[in-house]
């Protein structure tokens, strides 16, 4: 909050507006200001925007929903801000820094902009811009409003352009009638270029248009057929332009002149617009229709595949709402585009996730071992810390018997430079058991191949401190691991100078393990690692996974350390009969050092 608090000063204070660099004053604004201040108590409307907005309406949608939500009266001096989502898509990372700056600012500091405040110090409306009702589903207002929740936010109130429709249709009517916009019949693609020709019914009759506005609204016109167009000329010299996107990021600066003129035109309150630079990630795509194409296509499953960027996908991945929010706030608020990597956002991941995610110990690839010196019947219950570092937050048991399993990398039949596990003449420690083994036969199965050890243990106190201790499993639970990478192969998928033959030519492939998968030449030739380097596949599946049996209670998004193997999170697949767990993030950025 300190970053956004660093940007909070430069904004003004309240009815203050004027004091802004390119505000417009007319001889109407401090009428409208004061007016301003006494509807809402000294609450000051603020309005960076992150979202594109749909044709025609959009200009007067945002002028009078800003103005109307400041009938809501409060004492004392509050921001006010809104996050003004479309619902025909699922929210992305992008959006994330969006809620945070809106919502957080809101929360955080009041409008004087000088010190920071208890929560709740102002409010954030959530509005959805449900002004094209072809692309939207309810499902999608339902996952924008989860996600604001599940990053921590609530809004003050949900509202809907659509319930002004109304209002917002006779502000289009007045602006006619004031002579500030016209209908016009030029088509999209005689309007493209620098030297766009003037309309040639610019100056048609004020009543001519209302006629013609009011066709418009029974439908009577083909699309793109009749346009409603403001009377104006920008800075750059081109006349009445179309309105179809919002103010929202640096790249549509120059459209800030046409919010401000259709204010003015109007004689309704003027906020100020504060543009900001939008948030995007290597090796991904968050468009709308780029997903869907990858859905369709079966490269992804849906909207809240982990492999995405999308709110509701992370979450799936296991990321808290926490580490998202400290990665936002890390990025910071500039007006330059922000184009960060992945892996900015998974060591904010694994900071959170290190403080709250109990231990637990789980095998990917496992291979049997028997401990000759114990009984068959031998069977002893551990006590093992949740947070080794913090024994105090509590613990869990698991069992220990002459049956367990470790992971086949932490063997090899031949021993290499710098390997400090298991071999025929090296011991290995056992973590928690406080016992040391050794080996004393291999078995191999038909092909040859290595299945299962036999070993000898001894006392961790009797014996020389091994050069390492691994973890294990007995009596384990069968589970499935999904391990996720990154779904492109290119930094900028969507570049055609990086991929010529498009996003979709550019996707990692999965794969998927049904049986154990065993050494060859000291190294697993599975879906995990090939000649000691990380996995190309966006996703391997691993359906024979073990895992030790103090996670059998598990719910859907709780998360954990598998000790030496990364951070996971019970995925929504998971059955009463068999867990899934996803990967959020391996337990370091390079995964694949001995």
């Amino acid at each position: 909050m300190e970053q956004l608090r660093g940007e909070a000063l430069k904004f003004h204070k309240p009815g203050e507006n004027y004091k802004t660099e390119g505000y417009v004053v007319t001889p109407n604004t401090m009428d409208l200001l004061k007016k301003h201040l006494e509807v809402t108590g000294g609450q000051e409307q603020w309005r960076p925007l992150c979202v594109h907005w749909p044709p025609f309406l959009s200009l007067l949608t945002r002028c009078f929903l800003i103005h109307s939500h400041t009938a809501f009266s409060s004492s004392s001096s509050q921001v006010r801000s809104r996050f003004p989502p479309e619902p025909n898509g699922i929210l992305h990372i992008g959006h994330a820094k969006a809620i945070n700056f809106n919502f957080g600012f809101a929360k955080y500091f009041l409008s004087e902009l000088s010190v920071p405040v208890k929560a709740n110090g102002g409010i954030c409306f959530l509005r959805y811009d449900d002004t094209n009702p072809e692309k939207e589903e309810e499902k999608y207002f339902t996952a924008i409003r989860d996600m604001v929740q599940w990053l921590g936010y609530e809004p003050y109130e949900v509202t809907h352009a659509s319930d002004n429709f109304q209002r917002l249709y006779d502000l289009a009517v007045d602006l006619i009638r004031r002579g500030h916009a016209y209908v016009c019949h030029q088509r999209g693609e005689e309007l493209k270029g620098h030297n766009v020709p003037p309309s040639p019914w610019r100056d048609r009759p004020v009543q001519e248009s209302l006629v013609l506005f009011e066709r418009m609204r029974k439908g009577l016109f083909a699309e793109g057929e009749a346009t409603l167009r403001m009377k104006m000329v920008m800075e750059d010299g081109k006349m009445d332009p179309n309105i179809t996107h919002s103010l929202c990021t640096k790249e549509f600066q120059a459209r800030r002149s046409s919010y401000y003129w259709l204010c003015n035109a109007l004689d309704v309150y003027c906020p100020v617009q504060w543009e900001y630079g939008r948030l995007n990630l290597t090796y991904t795509v968050v468009s709308k229709r780029k997903i869907i194409k990858l859905v369709e296509t079966g490269v992804v499953r849906d909207w809240d595949d982990p492999r995405l960027f999308t709110l509701t996908a992370l979450r799936r991945r296991g990321f808290p709402p926490q580490a998202i929010n400290n990665f936002c706030a890390r990025v910071g608020v500039t007006v330059a585009q922000s184009t960060m990597e992945p892996h900015l956002l998974e060591a904010c991941v694994r900071e959170v996730l290190n403080d709250s995610a109990p231990r637990a110990m789980a095998i990917l690839e496992p291979l049997k071992v028997t401990i000759i010196d114990l009984p068959a019947g031998a069977r002893r219950e551990l006590r093992v810390a949740d947070f080794p570092a913090n024994e105090a937050k509590g613990s869990h048991t698991v069992p220990f018997s002459n049956t367990i399993f470790i992971e086949q990398s932490d063997f090899r039949e031949v021993m290499e430079k710098g390997y400090k596990r298991l071999t025929p003449d090296q011991p290995v420690g056992l973590r928690y058991a406080g016992f040391v083994i050794s080996v004393k036969n291999i078995i191999r199965d038909e092909s040859g191949r290595v299945c299962a050890l036999q070993v000898s243990c001894a006392s961790s106190d009797s014996v020389e401190k091994p050069k390492a201790f691994i973890h294990w499993v007995s009596e384990p639970l069968r589970c499935e691991v999904r391990l996720y990478e990154r779904l492109f192969v290119h930094k900028n998928p969507e570049d055609p100078a990086e991929v010529p033959a498009g996003f979709l030519s550019d996707v990692n492939p999965t794969w998927t393990s049904t049986r154990p998968v065993v050494p060859v030449q000291g190294r697993l030739i599975s879906g995990l690692w090939v000649q000691g380097q990380q996995s190309d596949n966006s996703l391997t599946v691993i359906e024979s996974a073990l895992v030790d049996r103090s996670v059998a209670a598990a719910r859907v998004f709780d998360k954990f350390q598998f000790e030496r193997v990364g951070y996971f999170s019970v995925d929504p697949d998971s059955t009463a009969q068999k867990l899934v767990f996803n990967r959020t993030v391996t337990l370091k950025e390079d995964p694949g050092k001995i």
